[in-house]
């Protein structure tokens, strides 16, 4: 099972101190390969999860290492690279190679069952909201043989509320309520800088690390439901940008705090 916390930062995790989540293993800094939502999940499900961005390492070399690990994950021999090819798609290779069933269940709309990423999947679906974990562990389905389980889930994305505060307690700052929106919008005239001061960034922050201990509540109820010998990787799709060097939030931006994610995985503890 592979958890995405969407945008969830590095430090944010590390300033939240989750419980249930350092039950699974010792937290690591890796960085996304992609700084935005759908090309990140695209890299993932290739099965390119975030790298540690090692020194010193010819890029073949640190693909070969990382797609091996996937025999420990999935308690199999003989796993490298060329197994994936040619199509390079973790669904498919589970479901052709291993016999596995697959699922899929995301939160943000560019995920959606018609993107392109909802390929090999027995099942895949967007929930009704953005931001609520708790809702998606009933429709999870662990069938006889084994199975895969993608789960994206965006309490950690902006506006970093959790599901039982009302929207209209959320904060509002023109111009970045989601692509949906903006993209038929007409562009900002004028407007130099960000459009809110070092306390507002402070305080979204502090929301991002508020709503991971929200959601370490639910990852809790999940390990407990997932079958005993369920690897789990939980990990960010990509980081978040809090106004450093005159930046906030993640997509066409080039910085190492968007790309700084959070990773930990290991076989749920009991």
């Amino acid at each position: 099972m592979v958890l995405v916390l969407d945008s969830l930062r590095y430090d944010s995790w590390v300033a939240a101190a989750p419980v249930a989540l350092s039950r699974i293993g010792a937290v690591e800094r890796r960085y996304s390969y992609a700084s935005w939502t759908a090309p990140s999940h695209f890299n993932m499900l290739m099965g390119l999860l975030p790298h540690t961005s090692p020194t010193g390492v010819v890029a073949s070399d640190y693909y070969q290492r990382d797609f091996a690990r996937y025999g420990q994950r999935l308690g199999v021999t003989g796993i490298d690279f060329p197994r994936f090819l040619p199509q390079l798609w973790l669904p498919h290779f589970l479901r052709s190679t291993l016999g596995y069933r697959t699922h899929a269940y995301v939160s943000m709309p560019v995920l959606n069952p018609d993107t392109p990423l909802n390929r090999d999947f027995d099942s895949y679906e967007l929930m009704p909201r953005h931001n609520d974990l708790a809702t998606i562990l009933p429709r999870m389905r662990f069938d006889r043989g084994p199975s895969f389980h993608l789960v994206n889930t965006g309490e950690t994305h902006y506006p970093y509320a959790p599901p039982d505060e009302p929207p209209d307690s959320w904060p509002r700052i023109s111009g970045l309520h989601g692509a949906l929106r903006d993209l038929g919008a007409a562009p900002s005239q004028g407007r130099q800088g960000l459009p809110f001061d070092r306390a507002e960034l402070r305080a979204l922050q502090d929301r991002q690390i508020e709503v991971v201990r929200s959601v370490d509540t639910v990852v809790e109820r999940l390990i407990d439901m997932v079958p005993d010998d369920t690897w789990l990787v939980v990990t960010s799709d990509h980081g978040e940008l809090f106004g450093e060097d005159g930046f906030f939030g993640h997509g066409p931006i080039a910085h190492e705090k968007v790309i700084e994610v959070p990773f930990v995985e290991g076989q749920v503890p009991r």
